[in-house]
């Protein structure tokens, strides 16, 4: 069955880098996969998404796509900017946010999207705390792939976290390995209450 994956991020928290050992967590599975990124104006801190397709079959689709069948958020906060009305969630796909547990943002967003089923994670704290930060901005890539891993079972918190290593190598890898770890337990599933929408 092939899987399309929308990640949005800004420029800087690492959107691009998490499809790139995205579809290497899913090679190491023996799954078909592809990745590939979107940018519009380059700069740190602009909306920028990147597109994963994964499939135990090969792949006869190529291209951007907007609408996936899981949707991951690297910030909260683009939802404020209108993003999602570019790109959008299937009815009833997975939804992935890096957000606090009491965001007062997140109901509106789950209504918005028809998410089936919502995930988050503090990704940012996550982030903080192991020094995974450059100029200043968490780097929450690597920490959102655990949850990735957790909410769908896609690919296993072992490739992911074996892609990381191999990727970054080193203290470096090791640290984003943890992140991977941390918030594939972190993960929490947020109840979405059946709502009749036109």
């Amino acid at each position: 069955m092939l899987t399309e994956v929308i990640l949005i991020g800004r420029g800087g928290q690492g959107a691009v880098t998490s499809a790139t050992l995205l579809t290497a967590a899913a090679s190491l599975e023996g799954l078909e996969s592809q990745g590939f990124p979107f940018f519009g104006a380059e700069r740190r801190g602009a909306p920028v998404a990147a597109f994963v397709r994964i499939s135990s079959r090969p792949i006869r689709r190529h291209g951007m796509f907007e609408k996936g069948d899981v949707v991951v958020l690297l910030d909260a906060r683009l939802a404020e900017l209108e993003i999602l009305e570019r790109y959008s969630l299937r009815a009833g796909g997975i939804l992935i946010v890096n957000t606090e547990r009491r965001d007062p943002r997140l109901s509106k967003l789950i209504s918005r999207t028809r998410a089936g089923r919502v995930f988050i994670v503090n990704a940012t704290r996550i982030a903080r705390e192991l020094g995974l930060v450059v100029a200043g901005w968490p780097v929450v890539n690597t920490a959102i792939l655990g949850a990735f891993s957790r909410a769908t079972g896609l690919v296993s918190l072992d490739s992911v976290k074996r892609a990381v290593v191999e990727y970054f190598g080193g203290r470096l890898g090791r640290l984003n390995a943890e992140a991977v770890e941390r918030s594939y337990r972190e993960t929490r599933e947020v109840v979405v209450l059946s709502v009749s929408l036109p």
